[in-house]
């Protein structure tokens, strides 16, 4: 299997070096949009799917997500054939599995499908026109880490860590929350689907490293663990 070392890619996620200081994944390292990813123990995918039903945390930053923002944000991500949520701190599913989070009246956030073989973000960005009146690229591939939260157990989890209410019963798929977790800036958007929960959470890079432990330290008390992106993306998609 290959190692991080054998894995030529240029990028590596804000938590590579843990992942890779654990002694437990030091092999099966893999590309995906151009980053070095954790492939996991595929010969266990049935315990990784209960696991992220139950309580698992899973680092996504090597998916695509790219912010936009201008008073013709809007219309430019509509021409483009996105599907926009009406008000702020909404996020809206797009049918190839990828997210649109509004973050204000003119501020958007798009974060890549989990299946490996669409590319329509980081297509977005690469032909971004170098010109466009009204229209800002917000590079949020370098500036902000990636994280997804799922299972049962999730909610629980946020509780002993954010003082905004991330229930199911108060915070619905499809909801965003601009809030501090754990004492840092996040945004939490609800993810989730019929076959499972998930809340995604996107922090400043600098402080991934940080992060990262908090949660899995909340998540003790509920039995959970990190999770591999790969067996993730094979649950979801």
């Amino acid at each position: 299997m290959a190692t991080l070392k054998d894995t030529l890619t240029p990028k590596r996620t804000p938590l590579y070096h843990l992942h890779q200081a654990d002694a437990s994944r030091a092999e099966g390292w893999q590309a995906l949009n151009g980053y070095a990813i954790d492939g996991g123990d595929n010969t266990s995918l049935d315990a990784d799917f209960t696991s992220a039903a139950h309580c698992a945390l899973v680092d996504v930053s090597a998916l695509a997500r790219l912010g936009v923002r201008g008073s013709h944000a809007a219309s430019f991500l509509d021409e483009h054939g996105y599907q926009l949520p009406d008000v702020p701190n909404q996020a809206t599913r797009q049918p190839d599995g990828s997210l649109v989070a509004r973050l204000s009246a003119s501020e958007y956030l798009l974060l890549g499908s989990l299946n490996a073989q669409e590319q329509r973000i980081s297509q977005q960005e690469a032909t971004w026109p170098p010109a466009q009146a009204g229209v800002y690229l917000l590079p949020r591939q370098d500036t902000h880490a990636w994280l997804a939260l799922t299972g049962t157990h999730a909610s629980n989890v946020m509780a002993k860590l954010c003082g905004v209410d991330l229930s199911p019963a108060a915070f619905a798929p499809g909801q965003v929350a601009q809030t501090s977790v754990a004492r840092a800036n996040a945004i939490v958007i609800n993810a989730s689907q019929t076959e499972l929960t998930c809340l995604y959470l996107l922090v400043d890079s600098a402080s991934a490293s940080y992060f990262w432990p908090v949660l899995l330290d909340a998540m003790q008390e509920f039995g959970g663990k990190p999770l591999s992106i790969k067996a993730f993306m094979n649950k979801v998609s």
